[in-house]
């Protein structure tokens, strides 16, 4: 069930805790989500499913996974990996609910800064970070294949106590 608060136009979405025998179906998913020299090898993606405070959320759609979230957490610190939602299955604020149910899942971890990369030619992943609060942070050069650069971006988390929403 997504976060409370959160508005969706995906009637029938289900959020779930990844377990290891969804490991391929996310790998699916990523391999279907990005290029080949940016999707996560199976190597990876086990590595990244292996960190410190490693969570994934899945969203199922008539009993179907079609979409992502991986995030870690230490200290007060939470990195989102990657979100990745089925190309038919965007534009459906998919991605805004397993944004919002993880970053209640780390306010509930104490986790006060979330931090994150994406693509610099990447307008809409851009558009979508700054509509949820991510501020650029930086620029990680040479990040991606081929010489791409990425934006570092953070956001800062408040307890729902503090009077601030995340």
């Amino acid at each position: 069930m997504p976060a409370s608060g959160a508005k969706t136009k995906a009637q029938g979405l289900r959020l779930r805790t990844f377990h290891f025998d969804d490991f391929e179906t996310i790998y699916n998913i990523d391999q279907a989500c990005y290029s080949r020299d940016i999707a996560y090898s199976r190597r990876e993606l086990r590595w990244y499913l292996n960190l410190p405070g490693a969570e994934a959320i899945l969203a199922e759609f008539d009993g179907k996974v079609i979409a992502f979230i991986l995030t870690a957490h230490w200290d007060h610190t939470g990195h989102i990996v990657t979100i990745d939602v089925l190309p038919e299955f965007r534009r459906k604020h998919i991605g805004t609910i397993l944004l919002r149910e993880a970053e209640a899942r780390f306010v509930r971890r104490h986790v006060k800064t979330v931090e994150l990369e994406t693509a610099t030619n990447n307008s809409a992943g851009i558009a979508f970070w700054k509509n949820h609060g991510y501020l650029p942070h930086g620029i990680l050069k040479n990040y991606y294949p081929d010489g791409l650069d990425a934006h570092a971006m953070i956001k800062s988390l408040k307890a729902p106590d503090d009077g601030a929403a995340s």
